[in-house]
């Protein structure tokens, strides 16, 4: 079986959540990780930091590079790249995982709630595969995976979040024109949703709509993305691809260890039908 071995990952908002799930599972391979995240700090709701992280990386055998980077500002992203490459002598995966959400119809949503979610989900998304794409085929192996969902314009995911909706979309967009324009390169662009809500911070914005217990752990996105991301072709280019069905592709059929608390019903996650 193909590993990560060696492979340089840069993966963005990796202090917390899945992004810190999927840095944690190439670090295993023993992998370089370059922890791109604006947690700098701890926070008292938020915990995880770029440096706790880091911590985790290297004590499950791979190699860290923690970087404070605002996925928004060009400049950041860019020293952030030039960083990785000065580190490690390349980039071989992007992870395009940070994202923002604000669940909220069109007269509640204020603009500087619109702005950030296009700002990190389309914007971040687009900047960061830019300032690495050089790199990328320069590897050989390069892959791109988005954290986002299959596009699917049934009226119903548009009605109570239209904003977040587009920009969430606005990263699938980037894995649908990416996968075809970059295709003769031997680049790989991809796109991973979770078929249930993952126990993140980011529940907390679905309200009293889903509790904890309905949710699976970060830990299967990850093991999912593994599998993406260790592939030795292009086999995955342009597809949408929901993280239980790899792992069942995989031959994984017992769920129950992702569960937060197994044999509760799960939570489906928004754009599935």
């Amino acid at each position: 079986m193909t590993t990560l071995s060696g492979q340089t990952l840069f993966i963005t908002g990796a202090s917390r959540g899945i992004g810190r799930a999927i840095a944690y599972r190439a670090a295993r391979d023993g992998a370089n990780i370059v922890i791109a995240a604006k947690s700098e700090h701890e926070h008292p709701k938020l915990p995880g930091t770029i440096s706790s992280v880091a911590r985790e990386i290297e004590q499950a055998g791979g190699k860290a590079l923690p970087i404070k980077t605002d996925i928004r500002d060009e400049a950041q992203v860019s020293a952030a790249v030039d960083q990785a490459v000065a580190r490690f002598g390349g980039i071989d995966i992007l992870v395009n995982n940070a994202s923002a959400i604000y669940l909220a119809g069109t007269l509640d949503t204020p603009m500087k709630r619109f702005d950030l979610m296009f700002d990190v989900n389309v914007r971040g998304t687009y900047l960061c595969s830019q300032a690495c794409l050089p790199h990328l085929l320069r590897s050989g192996r390069a892959k791109i995976l988005n954290l986002a969902p299959p596009p699917n314009l049934d009226p119903k995911w548009f009605k109570e979040h239209v904003a977040y909706t587009i920009a969430k979309y606005g990263m699938s967009l980037c894995v649908l024109g990416m996968a075809r324009e970059f295709a003769d390169s031997g680049l790989s662009v991809s796109a991973l949703w979770p078929r249930t809500v993952i126990a993140t911070a980011a529940i907390k914005m679905l309200g009293d709509l889903v509790r904890p217990e309905q949710c699976r752990q970060p830990e299967i996105v990850a093991d999912a993305a593994h599998l993406i991301l260790s592939a030795a072709d292009q086999r995955y280019n342009g597809q949408f691809l929901i993280d239980e069905d790899v792992l069942r592709e995989s031959g994984v059929s017992d769920f129950s260890r992702y569960a937060v608390s197994p044999g509760t019903a799960l939570a489906p996650d928004l754009f599935l039908d």
